[in-house]
Order: C-alpha cells, then sequence, then structure tokens
C-alpha cells in the first residue's frame, strides 16, 4: 500500500497489449508498492508497541500493522495473539497466577494466559516483551518497557503523525480468531467497522485495510463498511471458519475469482508467490487478471527467514578459518524485496520497513 496516502492503484492492461501473461506491468514506479509496517518496525523493537509503531512510521512504512484481539471487557488490543504467554510478562505476575488456562483455538491447544479473561485495565499492568528472542536479541533489551495498545491509541498515533509528518499514515488491522471471539460472545465486525467510523474511516478510498485468514469473517464486514478487505492466505491449511477446503484452492485462478466477489485483494505467504530458490508462481498475474491486489507477508532481515540465496555468506577470515553465518545474522532483504518486486506486487508487510523502502526505491530505479 501513494496518491494521498500511496494507496497503489493498479492499472489493468489487457493481455494483449503487453504482449506476455501478467495483465501488469511487473513494476511501475507511478504506482509504486505500499510499505506495511508488520506489526510496526518489529525487526527493532518488541512487536505491537507504540514504539514499534512510531518507528515504522519514521522509517517510511505507508501503514501500520495491529492485530486485533479483545479484552474481557470487549476493548480492541494489539497483540498477535490473544495468548499473550510469550508476548508479555504477565508470567511474572503471580496475581495473574490462576488465570493460566488450556484452550482449543482453531482447533490447536494452547496453554496460557488470554487476553479475553483480562479486563483492559489488568492488561495494562502488563509489559510487552520480545517474541524471538534468540534471533532478535537487541528487541529483547526493550523487554518491560512497553505497554500493550489499545486500537484506539494506535488509531490516535497514526492521525498525529499524518498532521505531524505531512504524509498520510494508514492502518492494516487483522481480525485475529473471529470465528473463535464470536463462540465466547465477542464478535467483531460490527464492534470493527463501528470503532474505525468513528475515527472517520468507513469508504474504500480511506487509509484502511482490514484483512483476514477466515472468509466469513470478511463476508460479515463487506455489508458493513466500505474498507478495502484482504483475505489473508497461508502456504499450508485452510479457513479456520471452514469456508473453504484450503489455500491453495483458494489461490487458483477460480478460487481468485470467488475472493473478488467480497475483497480487494490478497495477502499470500511469500512461499505462495514463489518458494526458496525455485521459480516464482503464477499467483501474482492470476491474482491480477481477477483484479485483486496483492500484498504477502513477511519479509524479514534474518537468515533464518531469507530464500537461501539472500543468506549471509562464510567469511574466510585467515587462511583455514571461516566465520559460518548464523540464522540470526542479516542477509541480503533488500535484493529479495527487489525481487519480488519485480514480480509487480502492489505492496509487502516487512518487519524492517526502511529496508522495505529502500528497496522499493532500487526497484523504481532498475
Amino acid at each position: 500500500m501513494r496518491r494521498m496516502l500511496m494507496a497503489a492503484m493498479l492499472l489493468l492492461v489487457p493481455v494483449a497489449a503487453l504482449g506476455q501473461e501478467s495483465p501488469v506491468p511487473r513494476f511501475d514506479p507511478k504506482t509504486p508498492p505500499i510499505v506495511i509496517g508488520h506489526r510496526g518496525a518489529s525487526g527493532y523493537r518488541p512487536e505491537h508497541t507504540l514504539a514499534s509503531y512510531e518507528l515504522a512510521i519514521a522509517q517510511g512504512a505507508d501503514f501500520i500493522e495491529p492485530d486485533l484481539v479483545l479484552t474481557k471487557d470487549n476493548v480492541f488490543v494489539a497483540r498477535h495473539e490473544n495468548d499473550i504467554t510469550g508476548t508479555t510478562d504477565v508470567a511474572a505476575h503471580p496475581e495473574f497466577a490462576v488465570r493460566k488456562a488450556v484452550k482449543t483455538i482453531d482447533g490447536e491447544r494452547h496453554e496460557g494466559w488470554f487476553t479475553e479473561d483480562f479486563t483492559l485495565a489488568e492488561l495494562k499492568t502488563l509489559r510487552a516483551k520480545e517474541r524471538l528472542p534468540q534471533l532478535r536479541p537487541d528487541n529483547a533489551k526493550y523487554d518491560g518497557k512497553f505497554e500493550v495498545p489499545t486500537l484506539a491509541e494506535v488509531i490516535a498515533l497514526a492521525k498525529r503523525a499524518t498532521e505531524e509528518m505531512g504524509r498520510t499514515i494508514g492502518i492494516y488491522p487483522e481480525t485475529k480468531h473471529p470465528s473463535y471471539f464470536a463462540s465466547i460472545g465477542l464478535p467483531m465486525e460490527k464492534k470493527l467497522a463501528a470503532q474505525l467510523k468513528a475515527a472517520g474511516w468507513s469508504k474504500p478510498g480511506d487509509p484502511v485495510f482490514i484483512q483476514s485468514f477466515e472468509v466469513n469473517n470478511l463476508k460479515a464486514l463487506r455489508k458493513l463498511t466500505g474498507l478495502r478487505l484482504i483475505q489473508l492466505m497461508a502456504p499450508e491449511g485452510g479457513p479456520a471458519d471452514n469456508a473453504a477446503p484450503s489455500y491453495a484452492e483458494m489461490a487458483t485462478p477460480a478460487g481468485l475469482k470467488q475472493i473478488a466477489a467480497y475483497a480487494y485483494g490478497i495477502g499470500p505467504g511469500l512461499d505462495m508467490i514463489k518458494k526458496g530458490d525455485a521459480p516464482p508462481s503464477t499467483l501474482v498475474q492470476d491474482a491480477h487478471a481477477a483484479g485483486l491486489r496483492v500484498h504477502p507477508w513477511t519479509f524479514r532481515a534474518e537468515n533464518y527467514f531469507l530464500i537461501p540465496s539472500f543468506h549471509t555468506k562464510v567469511q574466510q577470515v585467515t587462511p583455514g578459518f571461516v566465520v559460518m553465518p548464523k540464522p540470526s545474522d542479516h542477509g541480503r532483504l533488500q535484493d529479495e524485496i527487489v525481487l519480488y518486486l519485480q514480480l509487480g506486487l502492489d505492496g509487502f508487510f516487512t518487519d524492517f520497513p526502511d529496508i522495505g523502502v529502500a528497496a522499493r526505491k532500487a526497484a523504481a530505479a532498475q
């Protein structure tokens, strides 16, 4: 996701006019792809904290992404999951020891502490911590410094930054486990649409995208708001609401045509576009042919996440002595992003917005 908010509008061109398979240019600097700060600048600060979002904005992100879950008193907060065991210091709070529980969420067993068992006031006594400390030890230095933010706080930050920076900063919320929350009496759709409308956002041109891995959640939102909707897809599995057999089937031309009836675009995992060093799939072209935008997730700098050919190389220090790269070492993320941008992306999620902005500039110069 550059008009005022830099939203990349696709120019659909007949295939025959281009003389190639793709109905859109591989990269068009006149409609540059949007850079989405994945959970903020989560490569540099603990994810889903105001500090992470603020840094993402400072680094040039066009949108910041809050994953949304609900509290016991029905308030949206930004956490990767409703299970907050790994992203907060809740385990260090003896007063909440009795809240530890075992739950089945979207078919998976979880043991820990969950947002729906805490009021907002209680959550505000907790502090965020780094979710991937082994890969991001520098982020762990910020453990204990930041609160769990509410959606209202994220909206206020985006609006304040828009005024101060002279460019539009949008938000890209994801509804996490909407079917599960509905099953415990905390449906998300009406509440989210109403809160965004109260913020002045309800039309397709407003600086908001709403994303979900579920289907019926998005279809319900389609009836409640004019905001742009993004169908998330993963390389494996299928929607938790069982609205489709699998994400693989949704990614076929027929499946994409069905998605286009209710969504503005898709958010596929990177492997669905190009797995490792293998040739790319036709997903981007197929999505464009169906009239859908493509915003894949997630570009990360660590070797652990990069395509092998972009890993940090073995360093020869002296004859007979080499330094082997570690999974946490940063490889050539900018080059990887440029490679994908040349396939025609309309936007992308990254934990490193500064590198994402640099890659977009590099792709435009080619």
